[in-house]
């Protein structure tokens, strides 16, 4: 009998993907995001710090004053915006941000990013099909972001300037809590 070699990988890789993501882990590893493993056994601020495409966001975090409350038990929910992300804000935005007599305002904007819990896609799908199409958040700012589906597989997030975004990385699961990757900086409204 001989085996073809593709239909092999397939069908190794499905059997895989049907396993729970802690499974999954042990076979394939931790999730990489930016070059760097995403522990589950690690916390937001740890796993964020390992991500070439989350300079700016620690920085931010660090910044802010926040390091400590993500470093917290939580749990939370961190919609993580990548430096791409952040490049896309107006030109000056970030330095102006970055600057210590703006902190009151970089913080508001960072705790627009954070949601208390861990809410998974599973539980955003939930959340959608519930609430008719979309699902409506209550950030750390007390702020709100509006999430819908994008397709089958993905999720766009409304800011509160009403500004689309989408879920590019979704459920890296942490210690406390999960980190969703996401294209564009949220603002608050």
């Amino acid at each position: 009998m001989r085996i073809n070699p593709r239909a092999a990988l397939l069908a190794a890789g499905l059997a895989v993907a049907a396993l729970p993501a802690t499974a999954q882990q042990v076979i394939m590893g931790p999730p990489m995001v930016g070059g760097g493993a995403m522990y589950p056994t690690a916390d937001i601020i740890d796993n964020a710090s390992r991500s070439n495409d989350h300079t700016i966001l620690v920085a931010a975090i660090k910044a802010a004053g926040l390091v400590d409350t993500l470093k917290g038990p939580g749990p939370f929910t961190v919609f993580a915006p990548t430096d791409e992300a952040f490049r896309l804000l107006p030109p000056g935005t970030l330095d102006s941000l970055l600057m210590p007599q703006n902190k009151p305002q970089l913080v508001k904007i960072l705790e627009n990013h954070v949601i208390g819990g861990t809410v998974t896609t599973a539980a955003l799908t939930k959340m959608i099909d519930a609430g008719g199409g979309h699902a409506t958040l209550t950030t750390l700012a007390g702020s709100t972001l509006t999430v819908g589906k994008a397709g089958p597989l993905g999720f766009t997030i409304t800011d509160g300037t009403g500004e689309v975004g989408q879920i590019i990385y979704p459920d890296l699961m942490q210690s406390n809590g999960v980190i969703q990757v996401v294209d564009k900086v949220l603002l608050p409204n």
